[in-house]
């Protein structure tokens, strides 16, 4: 087991996210040992640690005198590229092992798609219930809905309870100091040095637990709500488990079954569907897209844009209150749900027309569960639309309602989320109009669509212009909003 300066350069990551793969790796080796297994571990500032998979791989080939290269499947292509190459310069055999992490094939996913145009979740998602058996009862879906999302919209109440959370807190001290040694890059905030993510399967279970039976129960309910009081809520922080393998996603939906199962009256089939979907759907979807379209995704841009990230994505230092909180609090954290992804931070890259690889930097480096095969797809298909619409039917943006009726942040913020051409007027309300605008070519045809620019039409000539002047100034003074 290696820590790696390539993995830390190619993009620069939160610090919290560095620390906390590289204390769970040592903790597997440590369990490793004790089932009396035997481990080559080199940490990231070990003298003669080169920071290159393949020298390093090579040196210990000829060290311990290998005689067959066998490795698990990577889950990024740079990295399945980087070993398919590094196999063929080999004098020696090598074979290739399935992670057996996910529950669909690369090639099944193809296959379940191979001669349709389009790439429907919701098909995929039936698919999956169907094959696992998971929420059916034979062949038709338990409760007899595939989905119960329309229920899962609310607005978090001015008055909630979230159960306290498991106190995990790891200190790191030590892999604080060999980042620190080796000089690997960094963004984000760490405090004590300590995070409170888990590094190990006991850690990793414990946070299942108390999802399951304490924050299931509301999880559908309030999983779109967006508060500055509490950066988790109802959500199950298990993700960086997931991608770290310190779980299968079997046995987390199977936990949360049972939970269901026991206490079906605190627990309603709508809060359980809507987290079955994210893993059992929406997780193993975003891996098939990528592999299915990889290397081509990662350059796609359907809008052919070119600005550059402000700065103060990388501080938090902007007027604008849900920004402000959402960026902040992913600097505190290397965390935040799909929403303020994909409907604060998200939103604005796209409507700002930021370039796909600035956004890409962004989301990959920040958050701690952001590995590229489940990040780029969120990113340049679902957020951005860079990919025109393989992932989503339509571009996922929103002017200022959306953002003032899931969330407490416009209360404290400067702008007014209800004008769109005054000084004071919140930027989401000029920019969602001249996003379209701007793009009508490309997206008038859209059906999902066409009403946005009827809407355009019947406003007058000089309402119309006075909105893209606004959005104009914005673009011109981004750095300053």
């Amino acid at each position: 087991m290696l820590e790696l300066n390539q993995e830390s350069f190619y993009v620069t990551h939160h610090i919290q996210k560095i620390a906390a793969f590289f204390a769970a790796m040592e903790n597997f080796a440590e369990k490793l040992r004790a089932d009396g297994h035997q481990v080559i571990y080199k940490h990231v500032d070990a003298p003669g640690n080169t920071g290159s998979l393949n020298e390093e791989l090579s040196k210990i080939i000829v060290s311990e005198d290998i005689g067959c290269f066998e490795y698990q499947q990577p889950d990024e292509y740079r990295l399945e590229k980087q070993l398919s190459e590094f196999c063929t310069s080999l004098s020696i055999p090598s074979k290739v092992f399935d992670t057996e992490h996910f529950l669909c094939g690369r090639d099944e996913f193809t296959a379940h798609f191979a001669g349709k145009k389009t790439y429907l979740m919701e098909s995929f998602y039936r698919m999956m219930r169907r094959k696992t058996g998971i929420l059916m009862l034979g062949d038709e879906p338990l409760g007899g809905k595939w989905n119960f999302d329309h229920e899962n919209r609310s607005k978090l109440p001015s008055k909630y309870h979230l159960p306290q959370i498991p106190n995990i807190v790891n200190a790191i001290s030590q892999v604080l100091e060999r980042i620190q040694n080796a000089n690997l890059p960094s963004i984000g905030s760490i405090h004590n040095s300590a995070i409170a993510w888990p590094i190990n399967r006991a850690q990793a279970l414990q946070i299942l637990q108390h999802f399951a039976h304490n924050l299931l129960p509301n999880f559908g309910t309030f999983q779109d709500a967006m508060t500055e009081k509490d950066a988790f809520l109802y959500h199950s922080r298990l993700s960086f488990a997931l991608n770290a393998k310190l779980l299968h996603p079997l046995e987390v939906i199977n936990t949360c079954i049972e939970a269901w199962i026991e206490n079906p009256e605190r627990i309603a089939l709508n809060q359980l569907e809507g987290f079955v979907r994210q893993i059992l759907g929406w997780r193993e979807y975003m891996r098939g897209i990528y592999w299915s379209q990889m290397p081509k995704y990662a350059h796609l841009n359907f809008f052919e844009v070119e600005r550059k990230l402000p700065d103060w994505f990388w501080t938090g230092k902007t007027k604008m209150n849900c920004l402000h909180h959402a960026i902040d609090q992913s600097l505190e954290h290397a965390y935040a749900h799909h929403i303020q992804r994909l409907m604060v931070t998200g939103n604005f890259m796209l409507l700002a027309g930021i370039h796909p690889d600035e956004a890409d930097r962004w989301y990959l480096g920040i958050y701690i569960d952001a590995i590229e095969w489940v990040e780029i797809t969120n990113t340049r298909g679902m957020s951005q639309f860079a990919d025109g619409g393989i992932v989503g039917s339509k571009p996922y943006c929103s002017s200022a309602a959306y953002i003032q009726k899931m969330s407490d942040y416009c209360a404290g913020c400067p702008y007014d989320s209800k004008t769109k051409t005054e000084a004071n007027s919140c930027p989401f309300n000029s920019l969602y109009w001249h996003f379209h605008v701007r793009n009508r070519e490309k997206l008038e045809r859209n059906p999902r669509i066409g009403m946005m620019y009827k809407t355009w039409d019947k406003m007058q000539p000089d309402v119309q212009q006075a909105v893209l002047r606004k959005g104009d100034s914005l673009l011109q003074n981004i750095e300053n909003l």
